[in-house]
């Protein structure tokens, strides 16, 4: 197992954060306002945190130099579960932006 450092911790939050706004953002535009956007976050949630795991389990396998650290999924998984609460706080929000967008443009 790897060395606890809360600052390579804070690091795969936030960059689990992005990777997860990111589709969260992708899924919002592409869809229309009636979708069910919190069982499409729901999803994209676990698949995230399923990679993250995975890539993980492959440090472990496939490399000399690296190991699988549980700390470091927990990071990953804390990130994505900000992002999910993030987006379905801010959903109507987020909606309404993407209306004013659309009938902007």
């Amino acid at each position: 197992m790897g060395a606890f450092s809360p600052t390579d911790k804070m690091m795969h939050a936030a960059a689990y954060f992005v990777l997860a706004s990111c589709w969260y953002f992708y899924l919002l535009v592409s869809k229309p306002d009636n979708y069910r956007f919190k069982t499409g976050f729901s999803i994209i949630s676990v698949l995230v945190i399923a990679f993250g795991m995975l890539i993980e389990v492959l440090q472990g396998i496939l490399t000399s130099h690296r190991q699988p650290d549980w700390a470091d999924i927990a990071a990953n998984s804390f990130g994505v579960l900000l992002a999910f609460g993030f987006f379905v706080f801010f959903l109507n929000f987020l909606k309404n932006v993407k209306q004013r967008i659309c009938s902007f443009l």
